[in-house]
């Protein structure tokens, strides 16, 4: 008998989630530091290894590993085509969403993120258990598609490009080349500046602040529906959490730049600005 598969929103709350624990082809995904998923971490729930989703390799280590190398992640955690995924971290959200970011680009679209994370869910005293889940290895074959990709040359080809918005999740001192991360600092031409923990609510578990408040903020930056927004960071980890927004805000051309800054910024014929 076939399984029915798992229709969830995007975005769920930790009341709608705590229900469903246990439900067949729903895979929780802890994307928490390791000691923490150790201690305690949502029940059934799987860990994956953050670092698993880059490649870690200079000047691009933001970079998506080879897809055999990604099909063998992918499958340690039990993932299927059917699967529904719910993924989490401790830290707002930047983990979470690199790695539904990467759900994107191998066309695996059942997912959610769980509002808030581990501390909404804990500030709810919601169960936790400890141990190690140990996941049905799956044997899934990972292929990357371009669709949620920009790459340096793309974004080269569109500097200046009026339906194309760039989106740096990083700081200001980076974005403005105060602070030293790369052989040039500074940012790329046209980027707009809106720091990805500017859309957590840090009085309410870290959850996303308003919705409408948060597309308000953003189309007074140029970033607005009606066009391919690229997100990045230095090497697109927090712009996996911008990348989310964009998604939950409903942006429908979202995409993001995982050479990000550590690749541009190392890069003697990229331009900068500073200003």
């Amino acid at each position: 008998m076939a399984i029915p598969p798992v229709n969830l929103p995007l975005l769920i709350e930790p009341a709608q989630l705590e229900p469903l624990l246990g439900t067949p082809n729903l895979l929780i995904v802890d994307l928490c530091r390791p000691e923490q998923y150790a201690t305690a971490h949502l029940p059934g729930a799987v860990f994956l290894p953050y670092t698993q989703l880059s490649r870690g390799v200079p000047p691009g280590p933001g970079k998506l590993p080879a897809e055999n190398l990604m099909s063998r992640v992918m499958s340690s955690i039990g993932l299927t085509p059917d699967t529904h995924v719910v993924a989490y971290d401790d830290e707002g959200g930047g983990w979470a969403g690199r790695f539904i970011w990467t759900l994107d680009v191998i066309g695996h679209k059942h997912y959610s993120y769980l509002n808030g994370g581990l501390h909404a869910w804990v500030a709810e005293k919601r169960p936790m258990e400890t141990g190690i889940e140990m996941p049905t290895p799956s044997q899934y074959q990972a292929k990357y598609y371009s669709d949620a990709i920009m790459t340096k040359d793309d974004i080269l080809a569109r500097l200046g490009d009026p339906t194309l918005a760039i989106w740096d999740a990083r700081s200001m001192d980076e974005y403005f080349g105060r602070r030293v991360s790369a052989q040039k600092n500074g940012h790329i031409p046209g980027a707009v500046h809106y720091e990805w923990t500017r859309a957590m609510d840090p009085h309410n578990h870290l959850r996303l602040r308003d919705l409408d408040t948060l597309r308000g903020e953003l189309k007074k930056l140029g970033i607005t529906a009606d066009k391919t927004i690229v997100t990045h960071c230095q090497t697109h980890h927090r712009s996996g959490f911008t990348y989310l927004v964009g998604k939950i805000l409903g942006f429908p051309q979202m995409k993001a730049y995982p050479g990000s800054w550590s690749e541009w910024g190392n890069d003697p014929t990229t331009p900068v600005e500073t200003h």
